[in-house]
């Protein structure tokens, strides 16, 4: 029995290394591959920029791991990705196996590895890419990648690829990423996302931002595609399922706008959607908060209460799980007693009435945290009892 599975275990090792050698050969065959990492809108820069690609000319395939893992393929179309053991690295190289028999030009692929040797696999053996992307470095996945920013950027410079060009909107930490693209003997190019006018970014169909149009805008640049054609294929994208929309529920006399900020799970990344949400619409009416909880994320629930403490809010509605927990976090924080609603133990319709009754006439409710534990189920809900604004 043990030598038996010792010829097994030795088999699978063979079996193993042809496959990562044949790998090393194929991979390369696809002319541009474009490869995206950083903490906040990696599936949103990877749909930009293979929407634009596609519009100038470019046989673009792109993979998102984003709200729902999608190969999104030359027309536009896409495929849901099948995930029955969960999420792994290897199903990249299945991925780009799939792309490469339909011949595309460019490849588009998002990261999907948290840990940092993980994420350096991801780039110098799986996808050897001719372009890197980092979109931003935010305090998030601290276990995972370390505690501090640096921490963090340094992670996500693992995807960084050798004699190649890269391109972020990330500020703060692009002395790190500088620093790091050298020893790699690649360019570093640092986006502006100022030139991007808010007529340009009026045109979306929902809440982008214009750091992650900047990228897009940057890296169709290298590849010939100039600005107008680029926008007009970013226009007619579909964004992922998590991307920002707003949408107006009414029930009775009672009216909400709903804004789904799940997919921004982070404190400066929610934070900033908050703003921008104050600014496009300027009377909120009475301000609710949904902070769905995951139990093995609990550090961003707790990250998330601190930050509510910067902003102004009248309802603060806990849902997900753990949730006790997440109460906690807010007496250490002194969140008043009175702002905090625990909904964890009753069904999405209960929730909805619940958000409509502490609406009132007018309200506004954005949903943060997590999109696991329950968060998308509750977005799902409130959104097939709306309208998109």
């Amino acid at each position: 029995m043990m030598l038996t599975l010792i010829g097994l275990a030795v088999l699978l090792t063979v079996y193993g290394m042809r496959e990562f050698a044949r790998h090393q050969k194929t991979v390369r065959k696809i002319p541009v591959r474009i490869h995206v990492n950083g903490t906040r809108g990696k599936s949103s820069v990877v749909r930009l920029i293979a929407g634009a690609l596609r519009e100038g000319g470019l046989r673009t395939i792109a993979k998102t791991t984003g709200s729902a893992p999608r190969v999104i393929l030359t027309d536009g179309s896409e495929i849901s990705i099948s995930r029955p053991r969960g999420a792994n690295i290897i199903e990249q190289i299945k991925v780009i196996r799939y792309i490469l028999k339909r011949a595309p030009q460019v490849m588009v692929i998002e990261c999907m590895a948290v840990q940092p040797e993980y994420q350096w696999i991801c780039e110098h053996q799986i996808v050897h890419a001719t372009h890197g992307v980092i979109t931003n470095a935010r305090p998030d996945h601290v276990r995972e990648m370390g505690p501090s920013l640096e921490n963090i950027t340094r992670s996500l410079c693992n995807t960084i690829p050798r004699k190649a060009s890269v391109v972020t909107s990330e500020h703060r930490m692009v002395s790190v990423m500088k620093e790091v693209a050298a020893r790699m003997g690649s360019d570093l190019l640092e986006v502006d996302e100022q030139n991007i006018s808010d007529e340009e970014m009026n045109r979306f169909g929902h809440l982008e931002h214009k750091e992650n149009v900047a990228i897009a805008l940057a890296v169709a640049r290298q590849l010939d595609v100039d600005r107008e054609t680029a926008l007009r294929g970013m226009y007619s994208s579909e964004p992922d399922i998590g991307a920002l929309k707003v949408h107006r529920l009414e029930l009775d006399d009672n009216s909400l706008l709903f804004i789904n900020a799940l997919a921004a799970n982070d404190p400066e990344s929610t934070y900033a959607i908050w703003q921008k949400v104050e600014t496009l619409f300027g009377d909120l009416g009475t301000r609710i908060i949904l902070l769905n909880s995951r139990h093995d994320r609990l550090e961003r629930s707790q990250q998330l209460v601190e930050m509510l403490t910067t902003m102004e809010f009248d309802h603060l509605v806990l849902t997900g799980e753990r949730v006790d927990k997440t109460v906690s976090y807010c007496y250490h924080w002194q969140i008043p007693e009175s702002k905090v609603h625990k909904m964890d133990a009753i069904h999405l319709e209960d929730v909805y009435r619940g958000v409509m009754k502490l609406a009132g006439r007018h309200g506004t409710l954005m949903a943060i945290g997590n999109h696991h534990g329950g968060g998308g189920e509750i977005a799902h809900f409130l959104r097939e009892r709306s309208r998109t604004e």
